[in-house]
């Protein structure tokens, strides 16, 4: 695995501001030439260090609610259903059928194996997806928390962007 130098970092930290900025922009800002910044570029993008996306405005896309999902599988269902040879392809259709997942992962944490995170246009569209998950998984979990933000607080301290990870990066 490719160890990351000072100046892959402020690579990764300029494109983190702007994932647009040409190769030749970057070398100017960097005071590089511009194969180096091309070929580290593409290196950095050959290691899965770049990959690029836009973190959309959720609220100026119509979404009104963002909601984090903690489960825990009943023991006894989830020790049977990962046994069951379709289960996993039943879990991705599910997620596959509900757009709203903008993240899902097994982990661990207040006594939950599974963290998700979606967005709603508004609680009625939240309510149904609710209701989906109940009828398809609810006999099999042990819990299944909610919590639900309104995209539309006055409260958001800092809205969802990765632009603020920028100073730990290049301080790394």
């Amino acid at each position: 695995m490719l160890k990351l130098d000072k100046a892959d970092l402020r690579i990764i930290s300029e494109l983190t501001k702007n994932s647009k900025t040409s190769d030749r922009q970057l070398a100017r800002t960097l005071g590089v030439s511009q194969p180096t910044i091309t070929r580290r570029r593409a290196r950095l993008e050959k290691q899965g260090f770049l990959d690029y996306t836009v973190v959309p405005n959720f609220t100026k896309l119509g979404f009104e609610i963002m909601a984090f999902h903690f489960a825990q599988w009943r023991h006894e269902s989830y020790s049977t259903l990962s046994q069951e040879e379709g289960f996993a392809k039943e879990v991705n259709d599910f997620v596959a059928r509900h757009p709203c997942f903008i993240f899902i992962s097994s982990g661990q944490g207040m006594g939950m194996t599974r963290v998700g995170i979606t967005v709603h246009r508004d609680y009625a569209e939240f309510r149904d997806f609710a209701q989906a998950v109940e009828a398809e998984w609810g006999k099999h979990l042990a819990r299944n928390d909610v919590f639900i933000v309104s995209l539309k607080s006055d409260r958001i301290l800092r809205d969802i962007t990765f632009t603020h990870l920028l100073e730990s990066i290049s301080s790394m």
